[in-house]
């Protein structure tokens, strides 16, 4: 399938979720903004939780790195001095 097909099915989808939020489906269901609105109220704090253990990991091993490079530094610097002698 063409790429720009892909990308119109996607668009169609798109508006039609929109549509279903705002709007519901005449006759079958109510618009679906509070169900929305109560999904995201429950998903938006877990999200926030795991960004914030995602960043303090990422830090943790930024620290590590550094601490490890540091070491390979002195032991370079001990390595040259030894040389030098």
């Amino acid at each position: 399938m063409h790429p720009l097909a892909k990308a119109f099915i996607g668009v169609i989808i798109v508006l039609a979720s929109l549509y279903y939020i705002f709007a519901g489906i005449p006759g079958y269901l109510k618009p679906a903004l509070q169900d929305v609105l109560t999904v995201l109220n429950g998903a938006i704090p877990i999200f926030v939780i795991l960004l914030g253990v995602f960043i303090v990991w990422l830090e943790w091993d930024e620290w590590k790195i550094e601490r490890e490079l540091a070491k390979e530094e002195k032991k370079l610097e001990k390595e040259k001095k030894r040389r030098k002698k």
